[in-house]
């Protein structure tokens, strides 16, 4: 059960023993009264006596009350208490001599499968995964988990050259899944750091990448000119390489290689811009990636090139896949392949926007905006797009009518200052000036909520489509925030939350306000 729930039946314990101690001090006050006050008539004591009755059964409810809530408030911290034990057995490890938390350590019950986007097998039935699946992976002189008695592991193997601990073959599409350590472990901050630091490198030779595919776009083979367009859309527009399916397979998501003719469109001139290519295609997990970009000259004639003689569903880059392409990537610089290429671009871009929008006047909240801003002109660049919450519009309403009595509180402040400021002009005595003070303060206090929840309205309307949590886990370099936060004086807590922060714990640790990526 949630702590939500645990608070609230705690709370409504509480609330009936009050009523309950309410109830007889009332008991006591009419006692009280009634011997101090003898002379009454007939009917005034009928309707006493009438109105005892129907108290004498609030007792009962009350006393119900906080019985189920106590019951309650056992039952959840009982729950608590069992889910705390299973951790503890089952929720670490130890790793090198370290011990360490374990991820997501249960497995999914059987249930209807679902997939990401339009999946074509969505609705079939994932069955229950049983002992004998189970492959455990730990060190020869470690004491593993028993399996439940009458069963045994499918296998139990001694492999340190992976990171998983538990492994499994789901039936629906053949895929293996796994339990590994908890993100904010050693060895994923080490892995985390490593990702990032080959983005800094490719940052070091980028431009002599781009001279290079430039160079290419007018090369006499083919394939050189397919590769170099497909590396200049990611490197521009942040596109995921793509990779090969099976039809029937997976839902039917395209990535840079795996455009077909069906999926672009070339405009001479649109919208007062030369040379304009229309993306229309489904990315990653089904989300229409939308974009009309201008491109260079050379580029758009290469495109007009690989379309001629081609139909709807023919590939626009025959002559190249996801294997091309990223041995070529190895061979510019070891270790990169094209989601580098995204964690780059989302990172400078985030550095750059953050230099452009903040101001080291600015308060809090409109600093944590201009952060929100950058982060948000990041989450389109990669397309990390969201339907907008049910919500939304509900909570928006709830938000503006919270501005609109802020205001009109804000009102009523400065007209009481202006009003205590005359009483001052005219009785000159220090009572009406600290009078004066203290209406100051309440209007200085009162425009600062008012401002933080106009600024909580803009920052929540602009967020409606886009989701910024994952480009700022994945694509983002931490440093980059922290440094941020440090240099102008905003708590860390106000960009990542507490799981987040035991994640980049690394770079929170290591990293000072001078740091560029």
């Amino acid at each position: 059960m949630t702590s939500l729930n645990l608070k609230l039946s705690c709370s409504l314990a509480v609330l009936g023993s009050l009523y309950m101690r309410l109830y007889f001090f009332w008991l006591r006050f009419t006692q009280t009264q009634g011997q101090t006050q003898r002379a009454r008539t007939q009917p005034q004591r009928a309707q006493e006596r009438q109105g005892a009755r129907k108290l004498e059964e609030l007792p009962q409810v009350i006393l119900f009350i906080t019985f189920y809530c106590k019951v309650c408030t056992h039952h959840y911290s009982s729950h608590s208490d069992k889910n705390e034990r299973i951790l503890q057995e089952y929720g670490y490890c130890v790793m090198d001599n370290h011990r360490e938390r374990i991820g997501n350590f249960r497995i999914e019950p059987p249930g209807l499968f679902r997939g990401r986007g339009d999946h074509p097998k969505m609705g079939k039935l994932k069955r229950r995964i049983r002992p004998e699946d189970i492959i455990i992976n730990c060190s020869k002189d470690s004491v593993h988990p028993k399996a439940p008695p009458g069963t045994r592991w499918k296998e139990v193997r001694h492999d340190n050259k992976v990171t998983w601990l538990v492994s499994w073959t789901e039936n629906i599409q053949g895929s293996i899944k796994y339990i590994m350590l908890n993100p904010s472990s050693r060895i994923k901050g080490e892995k985390d750091w490593q990702k990032y630091e080959t983005a800094r490198r490719l940052k070091k030779i980028v431009e002599r990448i781009r001279a290079q595919y430039r160079e290419d776009w007018r090369s006499k083979e083919m394939r050189i000119r397919q590769r170099a367009v497909a590396l200049y859309f990611i490197d521009k527009l942040a596109l995921r390489a793509g990779n090969e399916k099976d039809e029937g397979e997976t839902a039917d998501t395209v990535g840079c290689c795996s455009l077909r003719v069906e999926h672009i469109r070339l405009h001479p001139q649109l919208d007062g811009q030369d040379y304009v290519v229309e993306l229309d295609f489904p990315g990653k997990d089904s989300i229409r990636y939308y974009n009309k970009v201008s491109v260079e000259k050379r580029v758009f004639k290469n495109l007009q090139l690989f379309l001629e003689n081609k139909q709807a569903k023919d590939d626009l880059f025959d002559r190249l896949n996801t294997s091309i392409l990223n041995k070529h990537l190895q061979e510019l610089m070891d270790g990169l392949t094209a989601k580098v290429f995204r964690t780059y671009n989302a990172s400078i871009t985030l550095q750059q926007q953050l230099k452009e929008l903040t101001s080291s006047d600015d308060n809090i909240p409109e600093k944590i905006l201009s952060y929100n801003r950058a982060n948000r002109a990041v989450a389109v660049l990669c397309n990390h797009q969201r339907a907008p919450p049910k919500t939304f519009e509900k909570s928006m309403h709830n938000l503006q009518t919270k501005i609109d009595e802020k205001k009109k509180q804000l009102s009523a402040a400065k007209k009481e200052l202006k009003a205590a400021k005359a009483d001052a002009k005219t009785l000159r005595d220090e009572k009406s000036k600290k009078a004066v003070e203290t209406k100051k303060k309440a209007v200085q206090r009162i425009s600062e909520q008012l401002m933080k929840l106009e600024v909580q309205a803009t920052d929540r309307e602009e967020n409606k489509q886009i989701a910024l949590g994952t480009s700022k886990l994945n694509y983002l370099d931490p440093r980059i925030s922290v440094a941020w936060c440090k240099k102008l004086g905003v708590p860390i807590e106000k960009i990542y939350n507490k799981t987040q922060r035991e994640k980049f714990a690394w770079a929170i640790d290591m990293t000072d306000e001078d740091f560029e990526f």
